[in-house]
């Protein structure tokens, strides 16, 4: 409590608000007024309007006098991440080593952040594209084979307040939607230690994953791939899949 209440202290309150008015914008909410950005992030409006214009001077927003929207400017906040983390550069040879083994595949590695599942590295097959195979894309994390992975990895409770937060979409009609069913899934990757999980976000795909530990025992995130389904076996695939996320979850073992 005590180095909570010195870290409170410690921090700056301007760059915590500055950044909170950036993430308010969203797919729903691509551009905002003051008041606007005040109610999505707790501001007065006398500060959101100070805030505004600031981040447009630095080059992060644009406006028309009333309405203000995010610039290309805002990528450099996550680049930089990926410019200097060891983590996507650690994993990114494993990834591309399974891609090629497998051929027709992505390989990702993926991490929680916020309930949502982050792809922090991937390895793209040139024969397909997925809905989410950007670097850096966000998923709800009961959608990918990682985010349940991921999940699989808290205890009870954690897993039970993160229910609690979820708003369930269907995007095909294989997709779980009820927090008890998305919950056995969950449980069951604590059993196995692995996830196989099929058609939640896409048609015709598989995603099978496991999580990657440090040294210390952490839990960094979870290794990934996507393939079709076409035609083959659930036990098919994980019989030709899973012993190499096997082989990698264990060479990162010694690097992280």
């Amino acid at each position: 409590m005590v180095e909570e209440e010195n870290s409170k202290r410690d921090g700056v309150a301007g760059i915590e608000k500055g950044l909170r008015v950036i993430e308010a914008f969203a797919d729903s909410h691509p551009r905002l007024s003051a008041s606007t950005a005040a109610k999505r992030t707790g501001l007065s409006r006398t500060a959101a309007r100070r805030y505004l214009p600031t981040l447009r001077r630095m080059g992060f927003l644009e406006s028309d006098g009333t309405m203000f929207w995010l610039t290309p400017r805002v990528l450099r906040l996550g680049w930089s991440y990926f410019d200097s983390a060891r983590l996507p550069r650690t994993v990114q040879p494993f990834l591309q080593q399974i891609s090629r083994e497998l051929g027709g595949v992505t390989a990702s590695f993926g991490v929680l952040d916020d309930g949502d599942l982050v792809f922090i590295a991937r390895n793209v097959s040139s024969t397909f594209q997925t809905l989410s195979f950007m670097l850096g894309a966000r998923v709800p994390a009961n959608l990918a084979a990682a985010g349940i992975a991921l999940l699989s990895c808290q205890g009870p409770a954690e897993v039970d307040a993160w229910l609690a937060r979820q708003k369930f979409i269907a995007y095909t009609s294989m997709t779980l939607t009820r927090p008890d069913e998305v919950r056995a899934v969950i449980d069951r990757a604590r059993q196995d230690g692995f996830v196989i999980l099929e058609q939640q976000m896409e048609r015709d795909r598989r995603g099978i994953a496991v999580p990657v530990q440090s040294r210390t025992g952490a839990v960094v995130g979870a290794i990934s791939v996507s393939l079709p389904i076409s035609g083959e076996s659930s036990k098919s695939a994980l019989a030709r899949v899973l012993p190499l996320l096997r082989q990698a979850e264990h060479s990162l073992l010694s690097l992280l």
